[in-house]
């Protein structure tokens, strides 16, 4: 259990050392070697596990059946870009810690460019660690990349960059095709025409629909133990989610928020409560837990800017800070003490050290 500690608190000493916001945030600000170390860290502990996640079985008996199979069939029925990581992976011989370590670079790169485009971008990891880093970067390999990207698409639209927002949730959805309902997002963040915004709500419902009825169909792709642990909890996942949304539009003012930031992040926060009336309506809860997760950075945003929000503005905030520190270590002790399906992550084990030893 300690490396998951020892990564919370890393992300924490930053936290509490560098509690001055960012005074202004850039698509072009460079990373620092602090950034670039936490970079390879992450990618490391993610992408170089042994036998931890709950997905590990599924995964590696889907990698050996690239080995003798042709791979013409299999892009036409899965997720191309994450076939195509398999085929590398099985082609080469670097099997499961190959396709495990390519997946943690594309999704630690996503959220750490989300978490640096925050005026407090180390609370933002620190937010990210319990759940977001644990559980899905090490539990749902192939959606926790298509987050990844779907992170760098959120950034440029708050910087009203549209296409490009478009573009990678397309590419997104090249690994999770579940990530294509996000799309609809960047037209309704901008439109300002009420007609317009409902026929959007309309087709995002439709889109929502056939994502959580193929999920339905789809289940054995997945296989019944991945299926139990997303199931599993699957309400508080989203209450995680609808808490900070209910900050938001609440404090809203007090966020002082650009024009496309308040636009696109007010939106998903109506749409995180939407997600708990779906969770009471649909007969899936795997589902609208996979589709939920796209909702994750919504708790990165909000809760990284709460010391701003409701504290001083551009002040330090200490006591706001240790506030969202308190509230993420209990999450990260709750999931790591109680969690149903916490087994298939404990103990964590390092593949070059288990080898090592072997």
């Amino acid at each position: 259990m300690w490396p998951y500690w020892l990564l919370f608190f890393v992300t924490t000493y930053f936290a509490i050392t560098l509690l001055k916001p960012a005074e202004k945030i850039s698509l072009k600000n460079k990373w620092t070697s602090s950034w670039l170390s936490i970079y390879i860290l992450l990618i490391l502990m993610i992408g170089l596990r042994h036998e931890v996640g709950g997905d590990w079985r599924q995964y590696l008996e889907l990698l050996e059946s690239y080995k003798d199979t042709s791979s013409a069939s299999k892009f036409g029925f899965q997720d191309p870009a994450f076939v195509l990581l398999n085929q590398i992976a099985a082609w080469s011989g670097g099997g499961i810690y190959l396709l495990n370590f390519l997946s943690a670079m594309i999704f630690t790169w996503g959220v750490i460019s989300f978490c640096h485009a925050q005026p407090r971008p180390w609370l933002a990891l620190v937010v990210a660690v319990p759940y977001l880093i644990t559980v899905v970067g090490m539990g749902y390999t192939r959606q926790g990349v298509a987050i990844g990207i779907a992170m760098v698409a959120m950034v440029a639209l708050g910087y009203g960059r549209t296409f490009r927002f478009v573009a990678w949730i397309i590419i997104a959805s090249l690994f999770h095709k579940s990530a294509i309902i996000l799309v609809p997002m960047a037209a309704l963040a901008g439109a300002k025409r009420k007609a317009f915004k409902f026929v959007w709500v309309g087709i995002s419902c439709i889109i929502l629909y056939l994502l959580l009825l193929q999920e339905t169909l789809s289940f054995w792709q997945l296989g019944y133990i991945e299926s139990e642990y997303q199931s599993s909890g699957a309400a508080i996942r989203i209450i995680m989610s609808a808490v900070p949304a209910l900050i938001l539009l609440i404090f809203k003012k007090r966020f002082a928020l650009s024009a496309n930031l308040q636009s696109f992040w007010s939106l998903m926060a109506w749409t995180a409560l939407i997600l708990v009336v779906f969770l009471i309506l649909t007969p899936s809860t795997t589902a609208i837990d996979r589709i939920a997760l796209y909702w994750i950075p919504l708790q990165l945003f909000v809760l990284s800017r709460i010391p701003n929000s409701i504290g001083r503005p551009n002040s330090k905030n200490a006591i706001w800070v240790f506030a969202v520190v308190a509230y993420s270590a209990t999450i990260h002790f709750v999931w790591l003490v109680y969690a149903d399906t916490v087994h298939a992550w404990l103990p964590y084990q390092f593949y070059p050290w288990v080898m090592l030893w072997r």
